[in-house]
């Protein structure tokens, strides 16, 4: 993981993936195969599509195109949290510090979206 150290955003999505998986930990077995499994996945691949993306770094237009489906999956993440509150598996004032961390990651892929040419370095 040494070269993914110049992306911030790493750090953050793998922090994120890590905080879902231990929060679904309380999610009711009923939710196995859906919520709990859908959160977790979504999460996960926010990290492995920058993964993905940090090997297009010669190509803009593909890079780009890995940004936004990590972007898309992070936003997805995100919808998966409103889920567990409205099904009151979580209380929202308990997860002030995913929303934030889903924030930073959401703002960073849109930074880099908007400035490829920073992050093309190959």
């Amino acid at each position: 993981m040494k070269e993914k150290e110049n992306w911030k955003v790493f750090d953050l999505a793998f922090e994120q993936q890590a905080d879902i998986f231990e929060l679904s930990k309380i999610f009711p077995k009923e939710e196995l195969y859906s919520l709990t499994s859908q959160i977790r996945r979504s999460s996960r691949s926010v990290y492995s599509t920058l993964s993905e993306a940090y090997r297009k770094t010669k190509y803009p237009q593909l890079l780009i195109l890995k940004l936004t489906d990590a972007d898309s999956e992070n936003s997805e993440t995100s919808s998966w949290l409103d889920v567990a509150v409205s099904c009151r598996y979580i209380k929202e004032d308990e997860i002030g510090n995913l929303r934030e961390l889903n924030l930073q990651i959401g703002k960073l892929l849109n930074y880099m979206m908007k400035n490829t040419g920073t992050f093309c370095f190959r």
